[in-house]
């Protein structure tokens, strides 16, 4: 039998071959999937343990008191200073201590578009031992900083910057502009770094003065004598630190840490190409069990031959099965070796756009070949197993009868009592799910929304007779006698029919969902942009506020009407924590949406606050009422409400003016400032204030096209990868349609003939063939396109919660071109198909056994 199996194989390659690449994509897909996080993870690891190398013990510096760890001043304090330093350099056991400062400094590039991605744009202070190297940052050009004009940049900064040796670099930490001279480029490991941030160094009394106070550090890295204990010596450290105020962790346990959190960064990348893939693996099962249970119908009198001469059932379910098993594992052997491939595309694609991994070698683990190798092959097999059991059922005589006996009708009518069992369970739960409004209950919607598509899966059998019917009556009035047989043919078989659709279903259910929900999240934040804010710029900065005394520069700028500033703080009731949006009280109401269900903001300031309506309900509180507050800053005061408006997201839970506000931030700033303009808003208009604002590539000057465009970003990007990923499971799909399309030629030869033989030209057997595939490709579609449509509907409540703007909005244009898309698949699926069949020879098809 495994013989036959073998035989068969080769036998019938031409027509396996398309369920072959079906396993093979699939597999491809997984492979690729676990090489690149082994690839990625392996890398960033060993970037790690390089940086790390020489670290027997890091010491963390805390916050010096109760208070957050930066003051007033913007300046962190620490009780890790110098003559901690010389304590611990004096222990035993230790050979070396360095003291290190830490914070951001973001480069301006060209055009002073800032460099780098925010708090990975790391500052340093530069160490040089006595021959000017600093061990950690090796020179590649130049030297240290040894003065406060001076800098150093990493290779990539000073690359992306433009800027040599001696050049003049403009860069901001956390306030004005810093204009320094790059004296030094130098390599690092940090994987911050390499993934795409910045490294900018300074000496250590500048960089104590940007960031810190004089004489206190951030870390010290303690290097340890041949033959210390690392443990032993981070005992030793911990007990002369300063309590509560510094931790010390040995270098294996920093190590530890950080490959436990590169684990867990990759984890959430590799289990969403891995649901993809399992999307795809799933797609192909019905490509698999079409394919067997066709090939068991053209084979039934081999099959009937078999038994006749002594074959058991079992021995006939061991033959398909062996069979799938060696197309399983040729094609996944071939697709292991293509997803490799796509492993090192996909870094070199992230690579270009600026991911930034760390160099390494391609990682192929063990269980990466077995995982995807065991997989494609399961999946083969118990694709396999329901046509091997209709194999084992065929009766020797009857089979010899007849090469191809209709489905029972007790069989069809108990796949359809199962399958409108589940699907209104998956009705009724995705109806549920439209009542519940807490993200958490997302898992709810996924059961849901599973429920119903393996519902119309189990039914589209009976579900195909109305919807290719009616397809049927337009095929048979535009294209006459062609378009009448392709509605027969695709009727003649409605399992068949309903296996090939629903691959393509699957793939389209899952696009058209995410296309709606993003669709309309994208609506709901450009709604809620529009409602919340009146204003011509929002202004900002990349990674914190601005200067307060930088307001009124902005206000003096010609053609600037008002300059609201928003100064965020927040504070506590007996049964509630707020936020408090300090403000110009007599301007707020030009540049933000105010709208009062109650009171009013006029005559308001001292300790007077308006509160937004869902706090006023959520609380009972009303105009007039009295609040007992506690600041942040942990003095107290008794806040009145003097009014109550619409939801705003912009200002949050509470406004009050500014003096309210500002004396309670435990970091004086403005978080943002709203400019109404003159003539509204211009190019011109933009320059100057970015101008008035001294330039900082920390600055974020937005229109309301620019924040319409940051938040619909987010949208777009998982949108587009979903595309990408998903264009797997439609590519698998046309497989699927072509596979089947192709078989089922070879099934009809003789009846192709016989049309030949009555007058029916070659272009009418080749748009037979194509407006079959058309009509199944569009079948799926609808299929699918409607249950995403109402799984999307069904869901929105859960996105709602986070965005009190989201309504359903039906993506109309991008859901005909998705209906286009299945038709010109369905096209191109057929092509091959109808060739073969239309150059089938006449005579030699009527022959056809």
């Amino acid at each position: 039998m495994l013989r036959t199996a073998l035989r068969n194989v080769l036998a019938h390659k031409a027509r396996l071959m398309m369920t072959a690449l079906a396993v093979l994509l699939g597999v491809a897909f997984v492979a690729g999937t676990l090489i690149f996080s082994d690839t990625v993870g392996s890398a960033v690891k060993k970037a790690s343990e390089k940086n790390l190398d020489g670290v027997a013990v890091s010491v963390q510096a805390e916050a010096a008191d109760n208070s957050p760890d930066v003051g007033k001043d913007g300046k962190r304090t620490t009780l890790v200073d110098e003559k901690l330093a010389d304590t611990i350099r004096a222990l035993p056991g230790v050979e070396s201590v360095r003291r290190n400062v830490n914070g951001t400094a973001t480069v301006a590039g060209p055009d002073n578009v800032p460099l780098g991605h925010d708090w990975q744009n790391l500052a340093a202070n530069f160490q040089p031992g006595k021959d000017g190297h600093d061990p950690r940052y090796p020179l590649l050009k130049g030297r240290g900083p040894a003065a406060g004009n001076e800098i150093a940049l990493d290779e990539a900064t000073a690359k992306a910057s433009g800027r040599k040796i001696g050049d003049s670099v403009r860069l901001a930490t956390d306030g004005p502009v810093l204009t320094k001279k790059l004296v030094g480029i130098v390599s690092t490991d940090d994987p911050q770094v390499t993934a795409g941030g910045s490294l900018t160094l300074f000496d250590t009394a500048t960089a104590q003065k940007l960031f810190l106070h004089p004489g206190q550090f951030d870390e010290l890295v303690i290097g340890a004598a041949p033959g210390a204990d690392q443990q032993a010596l981070t005992a030793k450290v911990s007990e002369v630190l300063p309590k509560d105020r510094a931790t010390a962790t040995s270098g294996t346990d920093l190590a530890a840490e950080q490959s436990k959190m590169v684990a867990s960064q990759n984890e959430a990348l590799s289990q969403t190409l891995l649901t993809f893939a399992g999307i795809a693996l799933f797609v192909g099962v019905f490509i698999i069990a079409n394919t067997f249970t066709m090939l068991i119908s053209q084979r039934s009198r081999e099959i009937a031959l078999m038994r006749a001469i002594g074959a058991s059932r079992r021995q006939v379910v061991r033959s398909v099965l062996a069979e799938a098993a060696l197309l399983g594992l040729i094609s996944s052997a071939v697709g292991f070796a293509l997803g490799t491939g796509l492993a090192v595309g996909l870094r070199a694609v992230l690579e270009a756009n600026g991911a930034g991994f760390p160099d390494g070698p391609v990682v192929i683990s063990p269980a990466a070949v077995l995982s995807a190798l065991g997989v494609g092959v399961v999946v083969t097999v118990l694709a396999a197993w329901l046509p091997s059991r209709k194999a084992a059922k065929i009766a020797p005589v009857e089979a010899l009868n007849t090469v191809e006996a209709p489905p029972a009708l007790r069989s069809l009518v108990l796949r359809n009592s199962l399958g409108a069992v589940i699907t209104g369970l998956g009705i009724a739960t995705m109806c549920y799910v439209s009542t519940l409004k807490d993200a958490d209950d997302l898992p709810i919607a996924m059961v849901g929304g599973m429920l119903t598509l393996t519902g119309v899966i189990i039914l589209a059998p009976l579900l195909s007779r109305p919807l290719v019917s009616l397809a049927g009556v337009v095929t048979t009035r535009l294209f006459g006698i062609s378009g009448k047989l392709a509605k027969e043919n695709t009727l003649r078989n409605p399992r068949r029919t309903a296996a090939t659709a629903s691959a393509l279903m699957i793939g389209l259910t899952l696009i058209t969902g995410m296309t709606v929900v993003g669709n309309s999240a994208g609506q709901a934040m450009d709604k809620m942009t529009a409602q919340g804010l009146k204003a011509d710029y929002k202004i900002g900065a990349t990674s914190s506020g601005l200067d307060p005394k930088l307001s009124q520069k902005v206000a003096d700028v010609p053609g600037v009407e008002v300059a609201a500033p928003l100064r965020n703080t927040g504070f506590e009731t007996p049964d509630s924590i707020m936020s408090l949006m300090g403000t110009d009280l007599s301007k707020i109401g030009k540049v933000a949406q105010l709208d009062f269900t109650s009171g009013s903001l006029k005559g308001a300031g001292g300790n007077d606050i308006a509160v937004s309506e869902k706090m006023a309900k959520m609380k009972g509180w009303h105009t007039g009422d009295t609040l007992d507050a506690t600041f942040f800053d942990k003095k107290k005061a008794k806040l009145k409400i003097v009014g109550i408006y619409a939801d705003n997201q912009l200002l949050g839970d509470s406004i009050g003016a500014t003096s309210l506000a500002a004396p309670h931030q435990l970091v004086p700033m403005v978080e943002s400032l709203l400019v109404k303009a003159q003539d509204g808003p211009s190019e011109g208009l933009e320059k100057q204030i970015r101008h008035a604002l001294g330039d900082s590539p920390l600055l974020k000057v937005q229109d309301h096209a620019d924040l319409r465009k940051e938040n619909a970003a987010d949208i777009e990007m998982v949108l587009n990868v979903s595309y990408g990923l998903l264009g797997m499971a439609v590519i698998i799909a046309v497989v699927g349609v072509v596979n089947t399309l192709a078989m089922s030629v070879f099934e009809r030869t003789r009846e192709i003939g016989m049309l030949r033989a009555i007058g029916l030209a070659r272009s009418g057997i080749k748009q037979m063939v194509r407006l079959e595939s058309v009509v199944i490709a569009l079948f799926g579609a609808g299929l699918g396109i409607a249950v995403g449509v109402f799984c999307s509907w069904a869901a929105g409540n859960l996105v709602s919660q986070g965005l009190p703007t989201y309504e359903l909005l039906l993506p109309w244009g991008r859901l005909a071109l998705f209906v286009l898309l299945a038709a010109a698949v369905g096209m191109l699926a057929a092509l091959w198909p109808a060739r073969r069949a239309a150059r089938l020879n006449m005579l030699e098809s009527i022959g056809a056994q």
